[in-house]
């Protein structure tokens, strides 16, 4: 080979290289070919009685090839424990793999235990633990009742599944790409992000959001967050799993170079762009509402779950929304029947959604359709509802209904129910001369028939308060005409705050046919008079934070650099300015829906604050319509909004529901009519005398 044709192919190799590089930065960070170890933790739980049992649902993605699987089990037993006689049992959907005697009641015991892989299936997976913690029986009693008080065990929360895997190459399908995307140990990891073209406008924002709003709904581990981010090489470069969204004349050109020739004017391109392990889906067009309709097929995890190919077009004729949520007055418990088998407490948990801002109204019932085993202790055997763990009634079981019984409840309205919540069908299943006869697995039993159902009448919860969020900016699982105000200039706090405040609204949205507008603070008035509001930034930044701080609940002082005291809190001057806060009220633009204030004096403690409306289990923290959060993490919330004083009813209804007030009132005139009766008796016979004398 000559120097110049050396030298031509170095040139060609360099000049690749420069092209490529920015695409590199976004897939450098791709999956190492380690063993990966995710860990499933255990709630801590305490087992009662002779008969114990407990279960835990673990998941294992298809695209994990799993290598090896423990359980880590950490517990402690009762002191008065027959070890001899004690016995705990682990089964993995519904197989026993393994039985331990549990020990003397010493102190913490732990024990790493194999799970046979063989057991284990792609998706759900239910480990079992069952024991018989047998104490101390009085001696020559044979068949001797035994002091249930005194059987526990009590499992810790330091113990956990660990499933050891390696992960399988992400295919070249648009499917397969959603499913790791979404998968829990990509979001444990922080392997994937939602971009958005860095020189790209507010529409693509929009676009983004949508997309992010999907994504959201369809993660499998809701305590991670998967970050908004302006694409750049130092943003993506530890993103292997990325989505792209951006108008073409936006995307970096080496990306623009990989995509299918296609006219974007009238379309929208998805496309599945890979390099080694890592992978970007590109979602893009000319035409910013395709983009945005793009965006919201993203947010369709069940038209991604059906693209077997590596792009899709999308035109004005596609389809793209989600079904129209329906808000059912009946809810079936369970489609096919549920079956719980085995002595002492067993229960059944069904899960019911309802969209945040429905709660349950007075005059719902539910119908529980069960049988059972012939052979119980029908003496001490019954079944318990509970919603939300909080009982609600119970029936004794009994011989003569075993083949078909019947439980009917209304449902309290003051347990306060709204949003989704969980009924729990609990049986205590007690067997006759249990301390003389084997412990049966398969006996006994009780089956939950499909006819169960549960009637709700729900009403809508429309008071603005982070009781209810996220309403009013979700609407019975739709967005409800949202408007984002940002500042004119947006810095990667800015970025973060909007993908926590969409992360947590995606996991309640169940529709993506709602609408979100993105503005500056330079959108007129008239653009916002009927939206709900978000405003985010800070005193300076944002002018619809400025023009309405006479409205909120924290103010800024005079120069806007930090918050004054209130009737609910002393603030210290340094102190206001190293906080964040939430404040949600009525909107000055349009009667009937609402403003939220997600600002600090800069953009660093706006985010801080859209942390607390960044995951499920922070809004347990918020409470009222305002509240702040510093750096150390100290949050308080009030209520500043005056609660609304119930009328007093009429006097007509008070004195309708005092039974006995109207049952005197009944007497009177019952008497004062007898009076009357009497009176005209009188006077008719007065006047006959008188026609007689004459």
């Amino acid at each position: 080979m000559n120097k110049i044709t050396r030298r031509s192919l170095g040139a060609v190799i360099l000049l690749l290289a420069v092209l490529l590089s920015p695409l590199a930065g976004v897939y450098s960070a791709s999956a190492s070919g380690a063993q990966k170890t995710y860990e499933t933790p255990m709630p801590e739980t305490s087992l009662l009685g002779t008969n114990a049992y407990a279960q835990q649902f673990f998941q294992v993605p298809e695209y994990w090839k799993v290598s090896g699987a423990s359980f880590r089990l950490d517990y402690q037993v009762s002191q008065l424990t027959l070890n001899d006689m004690s016995v705990v049992t682990l089964k993995l959907n519904g197989n026993p793999f393994y039985t331990i005697r549990p020990g003397t009641g010493s102190g913490k015991v732990s024990r790493n235990i194999g799970i046979p892989l063989e057991y284990l299936k792609s998706g759900v997976n239910e480990l079992t633990i069952e024991g018989t913690i047998q104490t101390k029986v009085k001696e020559n009693q044979i068949c001797a009742p035994i002091e249930e008080r005194g059987s526990w065990l009590q499992i810790f929360d330091s113990s956990g599944i660990n499933v050891n895997y390696d992960l399988k190459p992400v295919g070249a399908s648009i499917r397969d790409f959603n499913r790791h995307f979404t998968g829990m140990d990509t979001m444990q990891d922080g392997l994937a992000a939602v971009f958005v073209a860095e020189e790209g406008d507010l529409n693509e924002m929009e676009a983004a959001v949508y997309a992010l709003s999907g994504l959201t709904g369809s993660n499998a581990s809701n305590t991670t967050v998967i970050p908004l981010l302006p694409y750049s090489a130092e943003n993506a470069n530890n993103k292997p799993l990325g989505v792209l969204v951006g108008l073409a004349q936006h995307l970096p050109a080496d990306i623009r170079a990989k995509l299918n020739k296609a006219s974007l004017q009238d379309q929208a391109l998805i496309q599945l762009i890979q390099s080694g392990s890592a992978s970007l889906l590109v979602v893009t067009s000319d035409n910013e509402e395709l983009l945005k309709k793009a965006g919201r097929f993203v947010g369709n995890a069940a038209l991604m779950e059906q693209l077997a190919s590596s792009s899709k077009l999308v035109d004005k004729t596609t389809d793209v929304d989600t079904p129209a949520l329906s808000i059912s007055r009946y809810f079936p418990l369970t489609g096919s029947g549920d079956t719980v088998t085995g002595p002492s407490h067993r229960e059944k948990n069904y899960f019911i959604s309802l969209p945040s801002n429905r709660s349950v109204a007075e005059a719902s019932k539910l119908s529980l359709d069960f049988r059972y085993a012939t052979n119980l202790d029908f003496n001490r055997s019954m079944v318990t509802v509970l919603v939300n763990n909080v009982p609600i009634g119970s029936k004794k079981l009994s011989a003569e209904r075993a083949g078909g019984d019947n439980l009917e409840l209304t449902i309290p309205k003051n347990l306060g129910i709204s949003g989704n919540f969980t009924i729990t069908t609990a049986f205590d299943l007690e067997l006759q001369n249990t301390l003389c006869t084997g412990n049966e697995q398969q006996m006994p039993w009780a089956f939950v028939s499909p006819d169960s159902m549960l009637q709700l009448n729900t009403k809508d919860r429309t008071d603005m308060l982070f009781n209810n969020y996220p309403y009013p900016f979700l609407r019975d699982g739709s967005y409800n005409r949202v408007a984002v105000v940002l500042p004119q200039t947006q810095d990667n706090y800015t970025y973060a705050a909007v993908s926590n405040l969409f992360n947590l609204m995606g996991q309640y949205a169940a529709s993506n046919t709602g609408e979100i507008r993105f503005y500056t603070d330079k959108v007129a008035e008239s653009e916002l008079k009927d939206r709900q509001i978000i405003a985010i930034g800070s005193y300076a930044n944002n002018r619809y934070i400025r023009d309405n701080n006479n409205k909120l609940y924290f103010q800024y002082d005079k120069t806007g650099e930090g918050f004054l005291s209130n009737e609910k809190i002393s603030i210290e001057e340094g102190y206001g300015k190293r906080i964040g806060t939430l404040q949600l009220i009525d909107s000055p633009y349009g009667k009937g829906h609402g403003f939220l204030a997600v600002t600090g004096s800069s953009s660093e403690y706006a985010y801080l604050a859209s942390k607390l409306l960044g995951q499920a289990g922070n809004l347990y923290k918020i409470y009222g319509d305002g509240a702040m959060i510093d750096k150390d993490g100290q949050i308080h919330a009030y209520r500043f909004k005056k609660e609304a004083e119930p009328e007093a009813p009429p006097v007509l209804t008070q004195v309708i529901d005092r039974s006995d007030v109207v049952t005197f009132i009944i007497a009177i005139m019952l008497v004062l009519v007898l009076v009357l009766v009497s009176l005209v008796f009188l006077v008719r016979k007065h006047r006959n005398r008188k026609k007689r004398r004459r």
